[in-house]
């Protein structure tokens, strides 16, 4: 038997490259903008306040962002490819609010220790390749007594099986682990617990609406970044990949004969900060 290498920083580093690709292909935001409600109630869950300082790590399109500032907390919108804060900003201007919009790395957060009262992240964070130093920058940057507040899809949603079923036909690189491990109570244990005097785990559905599962395929082929890119590396081979997601969008379909409606669940997490 012979034992895997550790993966190397210079190996995370590629895989975060590719990763920005992936994000700044396609227009997330025509998918993100679908998923607003869950920043919102990920605001509630946090309990936001006015005046209070919010920082959104891997933010997308901004939808924890818009959220938070609806509430009259300061909040700095961050994601490491800047075409996604264009949509934010777009967004921001358009409601007349506020928002900081940056460029940073959710693993190399620009920012001094103990800055903001409430750190969020909205199905961006779990993305990172280096998860453990992700976290590390999450509870650096949140003050003690603050919170770290998360959305973040499970292993057996909807979303967790995509990425399954994406990763058969292009296997991810050896040694970086799942980001759907970060919808699981027993690696946030790992990744907080050490920091943190309470995490609260709640799970939630979101329900992705679609005319049918080949409209669903269309939409994430032609918009949503990872999927965007598998079918452009598959080339010939496509033809496999289009067939098992829909096969997996017809198997979480519970719209009936009128439309897709398919739901996935995701863990929504409240970390207070020790």
């Amino acid at each position: 038997m012979t034992i895997a290498e550790p993966i190397t920083a210079a190996d995370l580093n590629a895989v975060k490259t590719k990763q920005q690709i992936a994000w700044a292909s396609g227009d997330y935001a025509v998918i993100g903008t679908t998923l607003q409600i869950v920043g919102e109630m990920l605001a509630e869950a946090a309990d936001v306040r006015p005046d209070e300082s919010v920082l959104d790590v891997a933010a997308g399109n901004g939808n924890a962002s818009l959220a938070a500032a609806r509430r009259g907390a300061a909040v700095t919108s961050t994601d490491y490819v800047g075409s996604l804060l264009e949509r934010g900003k777009d967004r921001a201007k358009a409601e007349r609010l506020p928002i900081v919009f940056q460029v940073a790395d959710a693993e190399a957060l620009p920012f001094a220790d103990s800055t903001f009262d409430v750190v969020f992240s909205t199905f961006g964070v779990m993305f990172t390749p280096d998860q453990n130093r992700a976290a590390r920058e999450l509870t650096r940057v949140c003050r003690p007594g603050g919170r770290i507040a998360l959305a973040n899809w499970t292993p057996s949603s909807f979303v967790g099986q995509l990425f399954k079923t994406i990763g058969k036909h292009l296997p991810p690189p050896a040694g970086v682990q799942s980001p759907a491990l970060w919808g699981t109570t027993s690696r946030l244990e790992e990744l907080f617990a050490a920091q943190s005097s309470m995490i609260e785990t709640t799970t939630r559905q979101f329900k992705f609406r679609y005319r049918s599962p080949q409209h669903f395929l269309d939409v994430f082929r032609d918009w949503y970044g990872p999927v965007n890119k598998a079918f452009v590396a598959l080339g010939d081979k496509s033809a496999e990949l289009e067939r098992d997601i829909l096969a997996l969008a017809e198997r979480f379909d519970r719209g009936g004969n009128r439309s897709l409606m398919i739901p996935s669940d995701y863990l929504e997490v409240v970390i207070t900060r020790r």
